[in-house]
């Protein structure tokens, strides 16, 4: 049975509140303006800026949370609303996976997992700039374009990355990943990874998820003010089409992939009449030209057609299927009879005539010559390897077992109890984004570090952090099938961030009329993207190499956002 990632148990909530006490004790502390309070003269740093800054009134959020203007006491605020953050991603997560085990893929998997996934990141984006005047909002909003951007560098970078080195195993001589196999130590071409296909297209829909970015970057390009509210609207439409898109794309997912599978094994089937064609010496089924040679192809006709009545039954065909040797291929010989007799027989009356079994052998050799490009003259190994290829990509199908929805006791409990969790992860997560986005603000204030890469670093540590430590651990396990998944939900992470979360930034931008200028931050997520998107689309094997060039991308980010906004002034 294939490995199924397993509900984390979510931590228990005494450090929730104990996370709340400190901060509202150190918050009447810090709020404190007298004098004689020890702890605050310490806290506070000692230069004048510090203590004129410290005297400056803050606004309690909602009225009670506690708020401060000195560097520490929003130092501590942060990591306190950061924790609070990242506990409810854990009951989110925890809340939709076990939602997961008990209802399977299909409307739960496909349609709640991602969106809820996605939820604190898209909540702080949204807080970032809903409240406060335009001039607030519009200073406030460079904090949810660092989350934005920060998230999607984090996940497709350093992530990324780390997977590649916790979960390599040696490259064999086909170069691909050995599972559980780990001889090479940190050989960097010698280890890897390697993913199903499936991944790859995984990696493909992330690229094109950077769309509403070029959209609503276009009249930048052409360095016009005119029509960038209309892009902006247009980008945020097209957002929202795309994380529908998505959505439908992941219910209607195993349903796709059925269809696949059994494409594939027909194909399979059909590549072994071929080879056994080859090797029954009846001659080669391609001229030296490229062309299907009907003399060995009527040869082969003649020979299956075991009563001599001009034409193939089912019963023939059946045992054609039977005497050949398909390996480790297990599958109902009289479906594949089924499907071979519906794709050669033109005339649907149910038996094959010599005509219609040589334009079916022709289509497949076609197909066979498109598949697998030949070298010179097409030989006996040109079969061989068209068989090979149908047989990898079915093997690369197979794990039909993951779309399984697994019994479990007490169906009933572990819903309440899922339910449970997303709800009380959502409710912190609403509750503490807007006090986290004033912590971090008031933080840049203090100490004049753009809050743009506070919130880039920072922030994305607070939300992403538990599907990072998730996603590590189930790399660790060595397997094609763990590191497939979990590069998956990788590259469904960044696709949630560059729709849903920013189709909610894009429409704070539209909806409160604020100024779109972030050419900057979103050059950095197209190149960052558009990168790793071309570099992991096309292959299913990546050795340990690979991790370094993820690696680098991170720094590189953040050091092209400071030359171009600070150095050639773009914002």
């Amino acid at each position: 049975m294939a490995t199924r990632r397993q509900p984390r148990r979510a931590f228990p909530l005494v450090p929730l509140l104990l996370s709340l006490m400190a901060a509202a004790a150190y918050g009447r502390l810090i709020s404190d303006g007298s004098p004689s309070a020890p702890l605050v003269s310490v806290i506070r740093l000692a230069s004048p800026a510090a203590a004129a800054a410290a005297e400056e009134k803050c606004e309690q959020s909602y009225g009670f949370l506690p708020c401060t203007t000195t560097v520490l006491g929003n130092l501590f605020l942060a990591l306190v609303y950061g924790f609070l953050m990242f506990k409810a991603a854990t009951y989110l997560s925890a809340g939709s996976e076990l939602l997961l085990e008990i209802m399977g893929p299909g409307l739960v998997g496909g349609l709640l997992l991602p969106i809820l996934g996605a939820l604190p990141d898209a909540l702080l984006v949204l807080v970032s700039g809903l409240s406060g005047s335009k001039e607030t909002a519009q200073s406030q909003v460079l904090i949810g374009m660092g989350l934005l951007a920060g998230s999607t560098v984090f996940l497709i970078t350093l992530l990324w990355g780390t997977c590649v080195v916790v979960g390599k195993c040696d490259l064999g001589p086909n170069r691909e990943a050995v599972d559980l196999t780990n001889t090479k130590g940190f050989s960097l071409t010698g280890t890897g990874i390697t993913t199903d296909v499936q991944t790859s297209y995984a990696a493909r829909i992330m690229g094109l998820s950077v769309i509403p970015f070029i959209i609503a970057q276009f009249p930048k390009m052409l360095k016009t003010h005119h029509g960038q509210r209309l892009a902006v609207l247009l980008a945020l439409i097209t957002s929202f089409l795309l994380v529908l898109s998505y959505c439908l794309y992941q219910v209607f997912q195993p349903w796709i992939q059925r269809r696949k599978l059994a494409y594939a094994k027909h194909k399979h089937v059909i590549s072994g009449i071929l080879r056994h064609a080859q090797m029954q010496a009846l001659g080669r089924l391609l001229n030296d030209d490229g062309t299907p040679n009907e003399d060995v192809i009527r040869k082969l006709f003649r020979k299956i057609d075991i009563d001599d009545s001009g034409n193939l039954s089912h019963s023939e065909l059946h045992a054609l299927i039977v005497g050949i040797n398909f390996e480790e291929l297990d599958f109902d010989k009289m479906d594949a009879v089924d499907k071979v007799m519906n794709d050669f027989d033109t005339s649907r009356n149910d038996v094959l005539e010599e005509d219609e079994f040589v334009q079916g052998m022709k289509k497949w050799l076609n197909e066979a010559k498109r598949t697998v490009p030949a070298s010179g003259a097409f030989s006996n190994k040109f079969i061989n390897e068209f068989h090979e290829r149908t047989r990898q990509e079915h093997a690369q199908l197979i794990d039909k077992s993951d779309e399984a929805v697994e019994s479990v006791e007490n169906p009933g409990w572990c819903i309440a109890k899922a339910v449970g969790f997303l709800l009380l992860g959502a409710a912190i997560a609403a509750a503490f984004a807007d006090p986290l986005v004033d912590a971090v603000h008031n933080f840049s204030n203090a100490t004049h570090i753009p809050s743009f890469f506070i919130s880039f670093i920072a922030l994305p540590l607070a939300t992403n952090s538990s599907e990072a430590v998730s996603a590590i651990i189930f790399a660790s396990r060595k397997k094609q099938r763990t590191c497939s998944l979990t590069f998956s939900e990788v590259y469904g992470g960044v696709t949630m961030n560059n729709t849903l979360c920013l189709g909610v930034f894009l429409a704070l931008i539209y909806f409160r009329n604020l100024t779109w200028d972030f050419s900057s931050e979103v050059l950095i997520i197209l190149v960052v993207c558009v990168i790793m998107a071309l570099f992991t689309s096309f292959r299913t094997t990546f050795p340990l190499w690979t991790c370094l060039i993820a690696y680098m991308l991170y720094p590189l980010s953040l050091v092209i956002v400071y030359i171009l906004d600070y150095v050639f002034g773009w914002s």
